[in-house]
């Protein structure tokens, strides 16, 4: 129960942050998306069925404050949750390198998702546009943010696992 209160704030923080401070603090209209960031952390530190959930609240989340069609944007982190869960095998939490390549690739799915779905089912062909001056951008500036953030979402993770071993403990 702690887990999922945990998890479901930092879900309202990162949504909140990312969508007030942030937003204020945009280069050119672009915004680090702090949902990828904590959906794929928890991905790949927790597993394919903790992805998948955290991605389908952070994108409902999205889809009931910004989205048109309701679901789509809970399917896409949805998507990118579980795909990062099948990495939980070779997760280790001293090594940063694969937690920001997959954050990385994490945020160019999106990006490519989002233009072939949103954009270019209504005729508008300029991935060339999109990628330079929308897709590269949010992934230099989500790069940058997860430095700071994933670090903190690595430490309340591992409180969180060190008081569920203790509860657990106290039972047996």
């Amino acid at each position: 129960m702690k887990r999922i209160t945990v998890v479901g704030l930092l879900i309202f923080i990162c949504f909140l942050l990312q969508s007030t401070v942030f937003h204020s603090l945009s280069f050119g209209g672009i915004v680090p998306n702090l949902m990828i960031i904590l959906t794929a952390s928890f991905g790949f530190m927790r597993g394919e069925k903790s992805g998948l959930l955290i991605g389908f609240f952070s994108g409902l989340f999205i889809d009931i404050f910004f989205g048109d069609v309701l679901g789509f944007y809970a399917l896409v982190y949805m998507y990118i949750g579980y795909t990062n869960g099948k990495f939980n095998r070779i997760f280790y939490p001293e090594d940063v390198k694969l937690p920001m390549a997959l954050i990385i690739v994490s945020d160019l799915f999106y990006g490519l998702i989002c233009y072939v779905l949103l954009f270019l089912m209504r005729t508008k062909f300029n991935i060339g546009y999109y990628f330079t001056h929308i897709i590269l951008p949010e992934i230099v500036y989500t790069t940058f943010i997860t430095i700071v953030l994933y670090p903190a979402v690595l430490w309340i993770n591992k409180r969180l696992e060190d008081s569920e071993q203790r509860s657990a403990k106290k039972f047996v």
